[in-house]
């Protein structure tokens, strides 16, 4: 395995704007010598209590009447020039649990409920279709069960029956429930208005695994979508065997159900009986609802701000979720925030109330963090929902740069406002690769764009030289792949270690099993990957770009024509140098924009192009989309301004012991700075204080 140990060179290697000499220092001493306070969209402050009381509700935004149709209801079959009976039985037969009970008397009525259902499925199917197609329907379903009965093969394409072109809408819709919930070993397909009828091959693959009724069952169970029902499997000794059907579950049907195992409730403590139960995604919206159903199902979103100290943004993220019962991906946020600091930053929280996210207050004081603005809002937050961030930092221990015999104040003055003229190189800051780590995120990141799925994982879980616990973890578990051994050693704390290792356990180290362990993730964290090589790439190019051209606009450059915009503007902002533009000097370096690695981005038409391509070859991306499927992931790539400019910057020199003294009264030897300025969204203070000090801190 391929490991980058050195990080810091290849940081230092980035180069500067300013040509001043610099100075040495120590930021992050502590926590508190660096403290980020995110700006919101309107500019202010989110360290600042907003007086709302906590149970105050923001007001539910008007809905309109709803112009589409609602999902056809069996209830209420309607067709032109005829009608049908309500169909109150067929309701009834996907309403609560399906549950398989040893009972012969509960599973009698099971039985009869079940014939009574395919009995109202028949008489829709007879009403709709005229006699000779449902005849033909029926002997092909018949053919197909024979075929399988009797273990024949299929061999060619799969077999196919056609209803012809039903024009219209609805009875389309009936149809094609009807004949999944009377032949669930069959599925129908619409296209151009035509329903085609197949045979289910996964139906088959579950019935090598489970009894035909229940496979039978299980598919009209999913085809019904009733909303909080569930289906539970016969009880299952064999821990292999069900680790097979939860294994068949997930792969098939995962992004639309959940599998669980419990121990059968009509058995003894003793014994070791476990059913599995299945039931549908919450996200999944099985119909439309009306405009009542939709204010009294109204998402709970709670927004407040998060102050932290010392702590990374995910393991933030994850204790939260645990102690209030929902999942990472509940969460949202606008940007992420650096471990070793105390910043503070909006999130909102779904499907937690005001009163509840309260009444945790106190435990996680524990773990550093408190939570306060806590109130109701409409909707979730979303990343690059900011205006930037404001920092307050002390470097300490400051000094000429070696064989530098200057006046240290003087250097500090020089450097400070030649930055606050000029700006600073936009670079990525080093946070954003896991500074200090073996490997860093941005490897993680080019393994998954490169669907090296199984490779991720093992660089993910790459032991750094230190002899503690979670590290000592991550060994045996390169050493022996055994998830279920590493679960038992990896801290409590490690949340997404331990969401890999819970995914991996039950689902395996195969190709397959990886790809589930990443679902573990909400996708922000996934992205947060691929992001991250797109970043590391970027920071060559601009150095790069520098080093080749310097502060003039080439022929070929790439320009943003607009003064005001964020890191996300599209392709049609984006100008490309002509050679009389460039003759003219027409754009300023500060108008110069490179691409973010993505799909749907232009590459800049000189050198620096064509320093790109050669930079995919390299990393075996020269046929990449930027799309990986399996992970859900679509990378359409954005632009970057080369050069960008620190606000409302101010600085004061101060005694080491945060003693702020006078003039020539400063002793050097405790010299410290206090630096405080603003950044506009995804700009790092770290790059900003690179630029200033001339040091890679």
């Amino acid at each position: 395995m391929e490991e980058d140990t050195d990080f810091g060179i290849r940081f230092s290697s980035l180069c500067f704007i300013n040509e001043h000499v610099g100075f040495q220092g120590t930021i992050k001493s502590s926590p508190g010598d660096f403290i980020v306070i995110e700006i919101d969209e309107q500019g202010q402050l989110v360290d600042k209590a907003i007086d709302e009381p906590i149970n105050a509700i923001s007001k539910i935004p008007e809905v309109k009447d709803f112009s589409k149709k609602p999902k056809l209801d069996f209830q209420k079959l309607s067709f032109e020039g005829g009608s049908y009976q309500e169909l109150n039985t067929l309701s009834k037969c996907s309403d609560g649990d399906q549950n398989h009970q040893p009972d012969s008397e509960k599973e009698d009525t099971i039985s009869d409920r079940t014939s009574k259902c395919e009995e109202e499925k028949a008489d829709v199917l007879s009403f709709v279709l005229d006699e000779k197609t449902n005849e033909l329907l029926n002997q092909f379903a018949c053919d197909i069960k024979e075929r399988w009965n009797s273990e024949t093969e299929l061999i060619g394409p799969s077999p196919e029956f056609s209803l012809g072109r039903i024009l219209d809408k609805n009875q389309r819709a009936i149809l094609h429930s009807a004949i999944r919930q009377k032949f669930p070993f069959l599925i129908t397909i619409g296209k151009n208005s035509e329903i085609i009828i197949k045979p289910n091959l996964e139906y088959k693959e579950l019935c090598h695994l489970v009894s035909e009724e229940e496979a039978r069952d299980f598919f009209k169970y999913l085809d019904a979508k009733k909303e909080n029902s569930k289906f539970t499997f016969k009880p299952d000794i064999n821990k292999d065997h069900r680790k097979a059907v939860h294994h068949f579950v997930n792969k098939k049907f995962g992004n639309l159900v959940e599998t669980k195992s419990f121990p059968e409730q009509n058995y003894g403590a003793g014994d070791s009986n476990i059913v599995i139960t299945v039931r549908f995604r919450e996200k999944i919206k099985h119909r439309k609802r009306s405009l009542l159903e939709c204010q009294e199902r109204e998402v709970i979103y709670t927004a407040f701000t998060l102050r932290k100290e010392n702590l990374e943004m995910f393991e933030a993220v994850g204790f939260l979720a645990i102690k209030l019962g929902v999942i990472p991906s509940d969460f949202s946020y606008a940007g992420l925030k650096d471990k070793k600091a105390i910043t503070y930053q909006a999130m909102v929280v779904r499907k937690v109330t005001p009163e509840r996210l309260k009444n945790i207050e106190k435990e996680i004081e524990k773990k550093r963090m408190n939570v306060f603005n806590i109130r109701s809002v409409g909707k979730s937050l979303r990343l690059g929902q900011l205006k930037g961030n404001h920092f307050d930092i002390i470097i300490r221990n400051l000094q000429n740069q070696i064989n530098d015999s200057a006046n240290l104040k003087e250097r500090i003055f020089e450097a400070v406002e030649n930055v606050k003229d000029k700006g600073f190189v936009n670079y990525y800051g080093p946070q954003r690769f896991g500074k200090g780590r073996k490997v860093h995120t941005d490897q993680i990141g080019l393994a998954l764009l490169k669907n090296e799925v199984v490779k991720a994982i093992k660089l993910f879980f790459t032991p750094e030289d230190l002899d503690d616990p979670v590290n000592r973890a991550k060994k045996y578990f390169l050493q022996t792949e055994d998830a279920k051994g590493t679960l038992s050693l990896m801290p409590e704390f490690k949340v997404r270690e331990r969401a890999l290792l819970e995914s991996l356990h039950r689902f395996g180290m195969t190709e397959e099993g990886c790809i589930q362990a990443w679902f573990s993730f909400p996708h922000s964290m996934r992205i947060f990957y691929v992001h991250a090589y797109s970043s590391k790439i970027w920071n060559e190019a601009a150095s790069y770009r520098l080093e080749t051209y310097g502060s003039r606009v080439v022929e070929g450059d790439l320009v943003c024509l607009d003064e005001d915009v964020d890191e996300h503007f599209p392709s049609s902002k984006v100008h490309l140098v002509t050679e009389e533009e460039a003759s003219a000097n027409t754009y300023a370096i500060h108008q110069v924009v490179l691409p973010v690695l993505g799909y749907n981005i232009q590459y800049p038409r000189n050198q620096v192009g064509q320093w790109y391509h050669e930079i995919l070859n390299r990393d075996g991306l020269q046929t990449c989309r930027f799309k990986v499927p399996p992970l859900k992931l679509n990378v359409p790539g954005c632009y970057r301004q080369i050069l960008k400019h620190a606000h409302n910057l101010s600085y004061q020199l101060m005694g080491d012991h945060d003693v702020r003294m006078e003039g020539s009264h400063i002793d050097e030897s405790t010299l410290s700075l206090l630096i405080s300025f603003d950044l506009d969204a995804s700009c790092y203070a770290t790059v900003c204080l690179r630029e200033i000090m001339k040091y890679d801190i």
